[in-house]
């Protein structure tokens, strides 16, 4: 062994010692600094965005998806990209409901412009739709004490949100509801802004306030975790039913 082959070896028998945390024979250092204690779990930061979001502890909150309010969203382009986010809001909740996902509903005077809700919902989720939070009145769904209530009694503290107008009926509850405590991820492809400005503005909101922005698609395999997963098979049906498969075949999906 020459020279620099011997300068190289010990350098990297130092380096191997030290990330042994220094148990070679002899005294360490004088100024070696005190070593810290392995972390349990309990020191270890809780998990926060989606990836907190598990099947077992996540409730689905949709607000004010309405057959009269869709025409307000004015980033959506045409009427493909309206059944587009429909198609979206189905998967979302034809998912959850097959997972066994609490799922909170609430519309916004239903007998107003707004009309009533998706009438998908009827059929998708018949109990959560009778249960429904109708709102007279008040924009801010989280400033609705019956919503907020139907929220808390689901017992979940991670949320996933999605509200058909992104910047009226998303952003006001997603904000006042991760400033409660909850940990909230927004969906944005079953939401919609009112213009293309309010729309980046709405993501810069979100994304300011520490809220994951996701779609559905990468969603749900979040919280899959893997396709062997029992819940898969509702996954695959949902996208089947709605020819999701066929939409990305298709291409240019908003």
């Amino acid at each position: 062994m020459n020279s620099q082959d011997r300068r190289h070896f010990m350098a990297g028998s130092a380096g191997a010692m030290a990330a042994l945390g220094g148990l070679a024979v002899g005294s360490a250092p004088a100024n070696a600094a005190p070593s810290k204690p392995a972390r349990n779990s309990k020191d270890l930061p809780m998990m926060q965005g989606h990836a907190a979001c598990k099947i077992d502890n996540t409730a689905v909150v949709l607000i004010d998806h309405q057959v009269g309010t869709i025409g307000w969203a004015g980033e959506l382009a045409n009427d493909e990209e309206r059944q587009q986010l429909k198609m979206w809001v189905r998967v979302m909740a034809g998912f959850a409901k097959s997972a066994g996902m609490p799922v909170v509903l609430t519309s916004s005077l239903e007998n107003e412009a707004q009309g009533p809700l998706l009438p998908e919902f009827k059929t998708l989720l018949p109990q959560e739709y009778e249960a429904r939070v109708q709102r007279t009145g008040v924009i801010n769904a989280w400033d609705d004490t019956a919503f907020v209530k139907a929220v808390r009694a689901t017992g979940k503290k991670n949320l996933i949100m999605g509200g058909l107008t992104t910047d009226v009926c998303l952003v006001p509850p997603a904000l006042s509801a991760k400033a409660d405590g909850f940990n909230v991820v927004a969906l944005m492809d079953i939401s919609a802004a009112c213009t293309r400005i309010a729309a980046q503005n709405c993501r810069e909101l979100l994304g300011k306030a520490g809220i994951d922005l996701m779609t559905v698609t990468p969603m749900i395999t979040s919280l899959l975790g893997n396709y062997k997963n029992p819940a898969s098979a509702g996954f695959f049906k949902a996208f089947e039913r709605e020819g999701v498969f066929q939409a990305f075949g298709k291409g240019n999906l908003r």
